[in-house]
């Protein structure tokens, strides 16, 4: 095979803009910028982000690396406080009507939906659901089973919720409800009713959960088609209250803990539609950690449970080529 060398030679191109797609090692001179630049292949990583301004764990999150909502949780009191991040830092926005920890969400930075949860006096576990429209949280129809610790996925019309802690004070279910933007309507049951579990996914017809605590903490996985789950391929550390990103054919399963095990874990296994590879681990290890993303290239973790509650954020890249400034440092 052809070098990039043998093919384009070795002068360096001069160029006004940075190339659209530029491939491993290609080098040249942005004229704009006046310095030189290169593509060059970048291992997957977390990198640290800006913290969040409330340190919570049991919270819950949606949007992306660089458009992030999180919500909810525990400081220890039960929190209703919402947050934004833009890629950099956190901005405190308007709160949840409802605070409440172990909740579950699905959705985008502008346009998500927060549902159930825990609260320390009756009624223990929650029905609320709240939609977030940008600005404010609007509270809308209930869920049919209250219930927390469980694990949702989908958009602000489309969204899907599973398993969880359904009878207080230890009991797990595997209840699935559906939700079509106005109401939610109860379908089959996962196949291991667990809770602690989380979840990725586009919509209500194409999801995944992975994960979770039934007498301990386990590896199981299954996935949605829209009328039942599928037991399939599990995830390699079993674990409880973990986080996950992605969509059913291609997810991230992150953080968590084993407390028959290893205590919390920053694990990080990345799903292909067909087996699970471990991939890099969180730089600080958590479990009850908010996480989404749109894809196994673009995710974010944020707050959870180390040593003690965190404020912890940590951004997702992907593997792939990454264009870099060159230096005489």
């Amino acid at each position: 095979m052809a070098t990039y060398k043998e093919i384009f030679g070795t002068n360096i191109e001069v160029l006004a803009s940075d190339p659209a797609n530029p491939v491993a090692g290609q080098v040249w001179y942005n004229s704009t910028d006046n310095v030189v630049k290169g593509s060059v292949f970048q291992a997957a990583s977390w990198a640290t982000g800006g913290n969040l301004n409330t340190s919570r764990n049991s919270l819950a999150g949606a949007g992306t690396r660089d458009a992030a909502l999180a919500f909810g949780g525990r400081q220890p009191g039960q929190s209703s406080a919402t947050e934004s991040y833009n890629g950099a830092s956190w901005t405190t926005v308007n709160s949840l009507n409802t605070g409440r920890s172990s909740l579950t969400s699905f959705g985008t930075q502008t346009s998500a939906i927060g549902a159930g949860g825990y609260q320390p006096s009756p009624p223990y576990l929650r029905t609320d659901v709240e939609s977030w429209n940008g600005t404010s949280w609007t509270s809308v129809t209930g869920l049919g089973t209250a219930r927390y610790g469980f694990a949702g996925a989908g958009t602000q019309t489309s969204g899907l919720v599973t398993g969880g802690m359904i009878t207080f004070p230890n009991t797990s279910g595997g209840e699935t409800e559906s939700w079509n933007g106005s109401a939610w309507t109860e379908v089959n049951d996962l196949n291991t009713a667990r809770r602690q579990l989380a979840g990725a996914g586009t919509d209500n017809t194409s999801a995944i959960a992975f994960g979770g605590f039934t007498a301990s903490a386990v590896t199981n996985v299954e996935t949605w088609n829209g009328t039942s789950w599928t037991e399939i391929t599990d995830i390699n550390t079993a674990r409880l209250a973990l986080a996950g990103a992605g969509i059913q054919t291609a997810a991230l399963a992150f953080g968590g803990s084993d407390p028959g095990s290893t205590g919390v874990t920053g694990v990080t296994e990345e799903w292909n539609g067909t087996s699970w590879t471990e991939v890099s681990d969180l730089n600080t290890a958590r479990s009850d950690l908010a996480g989404d993303g749109p894809s196994t290239t673009d995710a974010f973790g944020a707050g959870g449970y180390s040593t003690a509650i965190t404020n912890a954020t940590e951004e997702w890249t992907g593997a792939g080529n990454v264009t870099q400034t060159f230096t005489d440092s």
